[in-house]
């Protein structure tokens, strides 16, 4: 499968890596282009714009946040533009909900597939394929990208045909385990 990958950062690094390492024909785009030089070096097409990354038949954008994804998505060299009719773009970023449905209804506008796949794990477990996957959106859209999500995670859970309701499973998570995290600290703290 001809697939882009934007956003090579702590996670996307690795998970850009294993597509790769898997015989995947990997275009890659990031803002710090040198980010991307241990992966041409492997055999991946380095793209010096988001449009150029967004050529295949998936696109996956890891970025950091609702902006970062927004300007890739948006831009005037952005995802949307180039994106081929009926081609997939996975958002993989813990983005909004309010974006994820924006992104939906412009991708939809444009004759361009479209879901979300954030992700539960750390950059240890995104080099080794071993990312909890939340997956939302049409089920033939789902189902083109399985066999991707096999590469990069150890589970998938496909939540719903909604693309949004995956990011809102996500923040959701992040609450609960910062809420975890908060009430051990003040268990400790009451019995030390």
């Amino acid at each position: 499968m001809r697939v882009g990958f934007i956003g090579l950062g702590n996670m996307g690094g690795g998970m850009a890596a294993n597509l790769l390492n898997a015989g995947h024909a990997l275009t890659v785009y990031n803002p710090t282009p040198a980010k991307a030089d241990a992966l041409v070096v492997e055999g991946a097409t380095l793209a010096k714009t988001p449009s150029a990354a967004a050529r295949g038949d998936v696109v996956i954008t890891m970025l950091a946040d609702d902006a970062a994804v927004e300007h890739v998505a948006f831009g005037a060299e952005g995802v949307l533009r180039s994106l081929k009719p009926g081609s997939i773009h996975v958002s993989m970023s813990t983005i909004s909900v309010a974006l994820a449905e924006r992104l939906a209804n412009a991708h939809q506008a444009a004759g361009q597939q479209f879901m979300t796949a954030p992700v539960f794990g750390r950059p240890e477990a995104a080099a080794t394929g071993k990312l909890f996957i939340v997956a939302a959106g049409e089920p033939k859209t789902v189902q083109a990208c399985l066999l991707l999500f096999e590469i990069l995670g150890q589970h998938t859970f496909v939540i719903a045909d909604e693309p949004p309701k995956a990011n809102l499973v996500k923040l959701s998570g992040n609450f609960l385990i910062a809420a975890v995290i908060e009430t051990l600290g003040e268990a400790f703290a009451l019995v030390h």
